[in-house]
């Protein structure tokens, strides 16, 4: 048997294609064999020449009685054609271009099995165009054996390919590894039983080379399974792991807190003090909360998040306050400092911000100074700095917090594992809250998110108007733009955002299709240009991307919110958080390139403020009937709704980055089904009711802390 593990570099057969493979990050047994074919080209239908009709999908068999290479004309392509009979007696010319090898490989008298569709010339003529072919071992009679065909005259598997590594090939790679793999079974033997799932072996056979379509899917359902499966035991055990751990019991003064909240500069909201009090009830026990907090943009989220962090301090610990932007950071910092402008000195604690350009510390509306980062640093160890706010890189190494209590994350799908699991190091670990205005669909709730307990914000807070969104097509610019200079005279601000920040140029090296498609799609620098020196030459007109640095950023920002520019023209590093009440227009360009989840965040930024807001959705067509997506985001009632959406249209790598999950293709895949989320899930809190430690099934506990390992979803 071969080990799983083997090197596909150990094997005779793989050696011309290691350089290939790995492009398609295929290094292992494991990884080729668990390289699923993406669909099936039906080719079983075997049909003699006689009896073939322009448009069919075919095989033919039959014997090469002449082959002929040449050149077209107009281009010079190199194209071969090949004459085959078959038992019929009827001949038909089948045809490549571009493989000129075939000449010297379709040899005149052998046998060959053809599968393709049937084309008809401008002649009239019935051929086959560029079919896969197969040579079938002949009788000494003369006569084709009958064999099983891996590659023509059955269900075809169809990869994802990489360049001089076809489909064709990475058949030939991984039928001879069908039957020699260790395909040891680990899932236990009642979920096979109860979902009748195919044995390991079978079902690799069945996903690559199928006798059906049925089989084949039945193949992808076991293995969508357990790997949905491995993900819900993961954060299922490290649910369980948490319940465990020892965490400060946080007492809070209720008493102190409902006097409290009545000099808040506004009321909360009854979802805002339903959250507020889940998290306090939490934060008592004496095991780490781990909860998330979710709602819409703008419905105040991180109100909810500084009050628990003030109680937090109140009892005598600190918080970190972690952010996936700078950006967003600074903007934390300044919503705390009005959220506590009402309460007495002595209520106030120390809330400091660290950034890249140094840091500041606030201890009450009069007094706030700036302070250089060992300075920040030393007083966080000392305790003397209560609230720290910044990126992950408070809980970096070499910062230390005298008496930490509690960590909140905002935008939870955007931090890390690995900046989790450096709370969770500690010996006493911390009460673990995180916030998302980014929707996540119930089935990423289910399963990536699974170790969380989860709060929600289903209201706005009261003087908040829905946003108007419109589809915009190029026969609506010119009013947009309009309508925007309207509003600005009116003493309001545009938000602009372009999906790049430059267009690629085609002198530095040739560009590949995304690149030749990015030309056509609008640049924050263009645009820029153009709308400050064209379209806006009266109205200031401001710019802000990544690629600025950090302090540059700062400064756009401030200007952009002091209302010193009139339109801010931006990547999506306004995505996330960027709150300026005064901006009431969105104009989104090139806005069916993003996706649904990126789209609401973008509109959330304006209608924070107590003025009407409009989002402007610019479209490349006039036809508004072409945008299901766009169409889906004007209709939406919330941002849930939305997320169920995106996810049907675009899978969860909207939500969760498709190169950085670490999960498996056919999971991520798997995360669109609900009935397969809802049985697995099923069967992991089942398994580990019975059995918490899986010391009854000693491979399947391997299995998952090698999963639990390998995924990162960041």
């Amino acid at each position: 048997m071969l080990a799983l593990d083997t090197p596909l570099s150990a094997l005779p057969h793989t050696q011309r294609f290691l350089s290939k493979l790995k492009k398609l990050h295929l290094e292992t047994v494991r990884d080729l064999v668990y390289y699923f074919p993406v669909r099936y080209e039906d080719y079983s239908a075997v049909r003699t020449i006689d009896d073939l009709a322009p448009g069919e999908q075919v095989t033919v068999q039959g014997i090469i009685e002449e082959v002929e290479a040449r050149r077209a004309w107009r281009r010079g392509t190199a194209i071969v054609d090949a004459v085959i009979v078959d038992e019929s007696g009827a001949a038909i010319r089948a045809t490549w271009f571009n493989q000129p090898y075939l000449k010297e490989t379709l040899r005149p008298g052998r046998h060959v099995s053809l599968s393709g569709k049937v084309s008809l010339s401008e002649r009239g003529e019935v051929y086959l165009s560029h079919p896969t072919y197969e040579f079938i071992p002949s009788t000494s009679s003369g006569q084709a054996h009958a064999v099983q065909t891996k590659h023509t005259a059955r269900l075809v598997p169809i990869y994802g390919e990489t360049q001089g590594l076809t489909s064709k090939g990475i058949r030939f790679l991984i039928e001879p590894l069908i039957g020699r793999v260790e395909a040891t079974e680990w899932l236990p033997e009642p979920l096979l039983e109860k979902h009748a799932f195919a044995e390991m072996g079978d079902a690799l056979r069945a996903i690559h080379f199928p006798d059906s379509l049925e089989e084949a899917e039945a193949a992808r359902r076991r293995f969508s399974f357990e790997e949905l499966f491995l993900l819900q035991l993961a954060t299922l055990k490290q649910k369980m792991a948490l319940a465990r751990a020892n965490a400060p019991g946080i007492k809070t003064d209720i008493e102190w807190l409902k006097e409290a909240l009545g000099r808040l500069p506004f009321e909360l909201t009854q979802s805002q003090k339903k959250s507020l009090w889940e998290i306090i009830q939490d934060m008592e026990n004496t095991h780490p909360m781990n909860r998330l907090l979710q709602g819409d943009v703008g419905s105040g989220k991180t109100a909810v998040a500084a009050l628990a962090a003030l109680l937090a301090a109140r009892a005598g610990f600190q918080s970190a306050f972690m952010a996936p932007t700078e950006i967003l950071a600074r903007q934390h910092f300044e919503t705390i400092k009005k959220l506590f402008a009402r309460l007495s000195e002595d209520e106030v604690p120390a809330v400091g911000m660290l950034a890249a350009g140094g840091a500041k510390a606030f201890y009450s509306p009069e007094l706030e100074g700036d302070l250089k980062r060992p300075e920040f640093l030393e007083k966080l160890e000392r305790g003397e700095i209560a609230i720290a706010i910044g990126t992950h890189a408070l809980i970096q190494k070499g910062i230390s917090f005298k008496k930490l209590g509690l960590a909140i994350v905002d935008e939870q799908h955007r931090f890390g594992v690995r900046q989790r699991a450096a709370l969770l190091a500690r010996k006493t670990v911390p009460h673990y809250l995180s916030m998302s205005a980014t929707p996540i669909p119930r089935t990423l709730m289910l399963s990536v998110f699974g170790d969380l307990d989860v709060s929600l914000i289903t209201e706005l807070p009261s003087g908040r108007k829905k946003i108007i969104t419109k589809i915009a097509p190029p026969s609506e610019r010119q009013a947009t733009y309009g309508f925007a200079r309207e509003k600005v005279r009116e003493g309001r601000q545009v938000f602009v955002i372009c999906p790049r920040i430059e267009l690629p140029d085609e002198k530095e090296k040739p560009l590949d299709p995304r690149a030749l498609a990015m030309l056509e799609v609008r640049s924050v620098k263009e645009e820029y240009e153009k709308l400050a020196k064209k379209v806006f030459p009266d109205l200031k007109v401001a710019m802000l991307h990544g690629k600025m640095k950090p302090a540059e950023k700062e400064k756009v920002m401030a200007d952009f919110k002091a209302g010193r520019a009139d339109i801010l023209v931006s990547t999506s590093v306004v995505e996330v958080g960027v709150d300026v009440p005064n901006a009431s227009i969105m104009i989104i360009e090139d806005s069916d390139r993003f996706g649904l989840a990126q789209l609401y965040q973008f509109r959330g930024r304006v209608g924070r403020g107590e003025h009407q807001s409009y989002c402007f959705l610019m479209t490349a067509s006039d036809k508004k009937t072409e945008n299901e997506r766009l169409k889906a985001l004007v209709a939406a009632k919330n941002g849930f709704e939305l997320a169920e959406h995106d996810l049907r249209l675009r899978g969860p790598g909207e939500f969760l980055g498709e190169s950085q999950t670490g999960l498996p293709d056919i999971a991520m895949e798997s995360l669109r089904n609900p009935v397969l989320v809802e049985e697995s899930r099923m069967a992991a809190k089942e398994l580990l009711a019975a059995d918490p430690a899986l010391k009854k099934y000693p491979l399947l506990a391997s299995r998952v802390e090698g999963f639990a390992k390998k995924i990162h979803l960041e």
